[in-house]
Order: C-alpha cells, then structure tokens, then sequence
C-alpha cells in the first residue's frame, strides 16, 4: 500500500469520530433549541417576546411571566390532578402489563395466540375512533366529568403488554420450573421469582404511561367539562387569550412549568429504563 494511500486511510479514521459527533451536535441543537427558545422566551418581558433577531439570552431575565401564570389560573390544583391521573394510570399500566406479559408469555390455555393477535390490533385503532363508545360507557356508569373516568379506561395497555410479553420471553424457564418443583403455583411464580427479575422491563412501562398521560389533552378534552377537574394541559389552553394582548411570554411560562414534572420523572426513571433496555437486549 502506498504511502498516499495509508495516508488518506489516516485521515479518514482521525474524521471519522468528529464527523459523528458534529452529527450529534447537530441533532441535539435542533431537538433542543425549541426547548431552549421557550425557556428563554419566558423569562422575557411581552415587549421583549418578539425581538428580531431573537436572543437566546434574555437581556433583562424577568419572572414576571410566570408570576402570571399562577394569577390567572389555579396551577396547584391543575397539577395534583395530572399528578394524581398520571401516577394512578402509570401504576395501574404496570400492574395490567406485568400481568396480560406474564400470562402470554409463561401461560398455556386455550386461544392464546388469537388474543394476543387481537390484543395487538388495537394499538392500530386511533383513539378518535373509540372516545365515543368509551364515553358512552363512561356516562352509563356515572364517571363522565370525574378523574376515575380517566383512568380506568387507561389502565389496558397493548404496547405495554407486547413489551412485557417479550420481556418475560427472554427469561429462563428453569427459574419457574424450579419454584414449581417447590410446590409454587402460576400466581407464586409470577409474584416471588419473575415479577422482582421484570422490574427494569415495568418501569419501562411506568416511565412510558406517565410522560404520555401527563401531556395527554384529547380524552381530558372530551371527558372533562368542570374547570376543578381539569388537567395542567387543558387547564392551559385557558392561557391562550394572552396571544392576542402579544403576551406570548406568560402562554410559554405555563409550558415551561407543564414540562417539570415530566422532565423530572424521566431523569429519576432514566436508570431504570436504560438498565431494562440493556438487559431485555442480553436475555435475548
């Protein structure tokens, strides 16, 4: 091999990890810059909101926009509730998931693999397409209008089952066999041995439910008429009058303040949902 040759070789595999992390530069600055455009937009003054060039860094940071938010709707209550729904829902998820995985994936009984195939085919059907049945059950039992009304119905979940399922695949089965051996029945296996080694896998499934329910707005949106039962993304739209007063500041505020918890939700669940990726990954 020539010398310009090896040269060029070199050179290619000196740019190589440069070239990958400017990649990467570039993706985390466009998924993170309307982030960091709303944050900064809300420490502004209105006046300040529409500034041409816009500045990433406000001039005169102010937290006058925020103070604004919490005048002109009720953050506190607006918050326990998505705190309550969420949390409820995330829990209930992991519960039907742990449960509907196990059972697909240890269990034998009759029809298994048509009502796996079955439970699957709903994660094609839009939620449009079922809010109408869904409240119309909802009204004949009296939880229209009432948080109970938006949890129950979220408590099944078809990817969260399909993930456990897999999950469970990838475990061994003298684990079970062996319990069995002990005299364990079905619920002891799935309660002392496979439901603690399937913890990664259901905070999986937690972390998942709880970012999605918390910035859910359509079923909030057609469920809920009174403003005490509202959540913090409906509970927001009410903001959107200070569009017109060119107080874009105070509408960005409040989305500032609907995105900590689930921010904060993710960094403590972080460990948890990279560990159950990685070993989901190893066991199989």
């Amino acid at each position: 091999m020539s010398q310009a040759t090896l040269s060029l070789s070199r050179a290619r595999y000196s740019l190589g990890p440069w070239a990958r992390i400017a990649a990467l530069a570039v993706c985390a600055l466009l998924t993170l810059g309307p982030v960091i455009w709303t944050v900064s937009t809300s420490l502004r003054t209105p006046a300040q909101s529409f500034d041409l060039p816009p500045k990433i860094i406000p001039t005169h940071p102010t937290a006058e926009a925020y103070r604004g938010v919490f005048d002109q709707i009720d953050v506190w209550l607006l918050a326990l509730n998505s705190t309550l729904v969420t949390a409820l829902i995330a829990v209930g998820q992991m519960v039907t998931a742990g449960l509907a995985g196990y059972a697909f994936a240890r269990l034998e009984f009759r029809f298994k693999k048509p009502l796996f195939g079955l439970v699957l085919a709903t994660m094609m059907v839009p939620l449009q397409v079922t809010i109408v049945p869904v409240f119309l059950v909802l009204k004949s039992m009296g939880l229209t209008d009432t948080l109970l009304g938006l949890i129950i119905p979220a408590f099944p979940t078809a990817f969260g089952t399909f993930l456990m399922r897999q999950y469970f695949l990838g475990m061994p089965k003298d684990l079970g066999e062996a319990a069995m051996l002990d005299g364990a029945g079905p619920w002891r296996i799935f309660r002392s041995v496979y439901a603690p080694l399937a913890a990664p896998g259901l905070a999986i499934v937690g972390v998942l439910a709880f970012n999605y329910h918390w910035n859910e707005f359509f079923r909030p949106l057609i469920l809920e008429t009174s403003g005490q039962n509202y959540t913090l993304p409906l509970g927001l739209v009410s903001l959107q009058g200070n569009l017109g007063t060119g107080s874009i500041s105070v509408v960005l505020a409040g989305v500032v303040l609907s995105m900590i918890p689930a921010v904060a939700v993710f960094v403590v669940g972080q460990r948890p949902l990279r560990e159950g990726i990685t070993s989901a990954g190893v066991n199989r």
